[in-house]
């Protein structure tokens, strides 16, 4: 009894988990119970493949493996199990490769579709960076202009010490005419 009441109230979460979610229509119910545990899991694999399969080490294991086959094949004894033949010109070598081409040719594309994707994001938010880097760029050199222009009327330090000594000169003046009338 204790185990159904569980099992019943699991079922009653994962319902009402299912459907307070926003991101998906009401209603929407999954084929056969799978569900990816993250969308991004295959893209990121196909990647990891992509990645592998371009290095020189994957190169050098590949010519290493078809360097063996041929060898084993065209020198091991005759009562040893062979998968191939040289008289039919390595057709199962040949199709092992095609398999290995074909599978991998998707996965390289998936995986170059993916950074096309991110470029094309990082080439937008550049886009956007290099605006709002010239939008600062004319304002501050609005800016310099206007302090320029405002630098214009403001007194300097030479016109300053003239004003003041024309100012001395003429309080001295009067001290001057009125010494002698005394």
């Amino acid at each position: 009894m204790a185990r159904a009441d569980l099992s019943n109230s699991r079922v009653s979460r994962a319902r009402s988990r299912d459907e307070s979610r926003l991101d998906s229509p009401k209603g929407l119910s999954r084929r056969f119970g799978f569900q990816w545990q993250s969308k991004d899991r295959f893209g990121r694999f196909t990647e990891a493949i992509a990645r592998g399969m371009g290095t020189p080490a994957f190169l050098f294991a590949l010519l290493l493996f078809v360097i063996l086959w041929m060898s084993y094949t065209a020198f091991a004894p005759h009562d040893w199990p062979k998968v191939d033949s040289v008289a039919n010109g390595f057709t199962v070598l040949t199709l092992a490769l095609s398999i290995q081409a074909s599978a991998g040719t998707p996965l390289i594309l998936l995986a170059q579709n993916r950074q096309d994707d991110r470029d094309r994001v990082q080439i937008e938010q550049d886009r956007q960076r290099a605006e709002r880097n010239l939008n600062d760029t004319e304002y501050l050199a609005r800016e310099i202009v206007a302090l320029r222009l405002a630098m214009r009327d403001m007194a300097t330090k030479d016109f300053i010490r003239a004003e003041l000594k024309a100012m001395l000169e003429e309080l001295e003046k009067p001290d001057k005419e009125e010494s002698p009338v005394d």
